[in-house]
């Protein structure tokens, strides 16, 4: 059974937390101590409904603000998938922790309050999604219950927010509106009996529908080396095989492929899943693979298939997310964990700072502030192999590592 990722957004109060809640209470995903400790604060609080935001247990910090801080994430399943939702801080100080949620999602959640609308933080948490080309994005319009069901309030903010994907960089995205109220349940998990007016599926029902094949990167596998596997036992004296995880596509058996930095071609001998041999390693499946020639390779060098090789230099430009207290300006060096491999990395050129309302870009910037996003240019001191993130999400994305203080200083995504 496969997972399938999905990242919440949303302002403040929109009702992230109830959502999700609302969505575990109504999937029975929840316990029946959870579900006691629920009814119980809800009471305690003097609420006449059930408070369904408790059922994702934040921060404490979080609970007595009454907003959502970091990234808490959820698992839970039905009968056909697994799910991992990324409850995502909404509140702009805090655009490096919602990047983080959503930079591995496949699906999206962004909730609008019937009340008010598109707003600012709304399209920056879509202008996020879209730059990190998350391809199914649910734009659920909440509290729905508090505008009277309003169908006509619905199709207002269901028209103020199609005027953003005019300007949106990645077209392939597939947008879903869906009014629901997380407080009463409404098209949540079942249909509403009171927005009769509305004829699509609930958010549980589009969740369920996703094809695993249309929101991944499909056709260019590649297989960035872990590991090299030698046992120098009787029984596998000679063996020697790569392990690692392929990204984007399947390897099997019989292709041809390129070892890179070498370039060398040779064929696909054998695949092991555990301690089976397998024709095919599917994608993101974690194999180990032999090869029909005696080649050097190592830990951080890749293979993939000769058609659709990867670019191998020692420079490229990248959108950049910044995530740390400390600016990022030219010249300053960091370590670019990409993949398996790590490299010293210097800051060539910030070419300009991209608004994240949609509104254009600012020329002219000298540094990069926590929260930023901008296009920067790097030079390396030894090539990467790396794809545009465009093309593959995982082999055109990185992270910026500090090396005075080892921590994530920002996320980039290779054009």
């Amino acid at each position: 059974m496969e997972v399938l990722k999905i990242a919440t957004a949303g302002s403040v109060d929109d009702g992230k937390s109830t959502l999700i809640g609302r969505l575990l209470y109504d999937t029975k995903s929840l316990t029946s101590d959870k579900i006691e400790a629920i009814e119980k604060t809800s009471k305690q609080k003097g609420y006449d409904y059930l408070d369904f935001s408790l059922a994702t247990d934040g921060l404490v910090a979080e609970r007595e603000q009454g907003i959502t801080i970091d990234v808490a994430h959820i698992y839970f399943s039905t009968a056909n998938k697994s799910y991992i939702i990324a409850d995502t801080p909404g509140h702009v100080e805090y655009t490096r922790n919602m990047i983080t949620g959503a930079s591995t999602s496949q699906a999206a959640i962004i909730l609008i309050d019937a009340r008010k609308g598109v707003i600012e933080q709304t399209k920056r948490h879509f202008f996020i999604n879209n730059l990190l080309r998350v391809k199914e994005v649910v734009v659920a319009i909440n509290k729905m219950d508090l505008v009277d069901f309003s169908e006509d309030t619905y199709e207002t903010i269901k028209l103020d927010f199609q005027q953003l994907l005019k300007e949106r960089d990645y077209q392939d995205q597939r947008i879903t509106f869906i009014p629901v109220s997380a407080l009463k349940g409404d098209n949540i998990v079942h249909n509403s009996e009171t927005m009769t007016w509305y004829k699509g599926e609930t958010l549980l029902e589009h969740l369920e529908a996703i094809d695993f094949k249309d929101i991944y990167n499909v056709g260019t596998p590649r297989f960035p080396v872990q590991s090299v596997i030698r046992p120098k036992t009787e029984d596998f004296h000679d063996f020697r095989g790569y392990a690692g995880k392929v990204y984007g596509g399947e390897l099997s058996i019989g292709d041809t492929v390129l070892a890179l930095p070498s370039k060398i071609k040779t064929k696909i001998k054998s695949i092991y899943f555990y301690d089976q041999e397998v024709e095919t390693a599917s994608r993101r499946s974690s194999v180990t693979i032999t090869l029909e020639d005696e080649i050097n390779i190592s830990r951080g060098d890749m293979i993939t298939k000769t058609d659709t090789p990867p670019v191998v230099a020692k420079q490229f430009t990248a959108k950049i997310a910044w995530m740390d207290q400390d600016p990022l300006t030219v010249g300053n060096k960091y370590v670019i964990q990409h993949g398996v491999n790590k490299v010293l990395a210097k800051v060539d050129r910030i070419h300009h700072h991209i608004k994240t309302d949609f509104s254009g870009i600012t020329e002219g910037v000298s540094q990069l502030d926590l929260n930023d996003i901008a296009l920067v240019s790097f030079k390396l001191n030894k090539p990467i192999f790396y794809d545009a993130f465009t093309n593959h999400r995982t082999n055109g994305s990185f992270i910026i590592i500090d090396p005075q203080t080892n921590t994530t200083a920002g996320a980039g995504f290779i054009q």
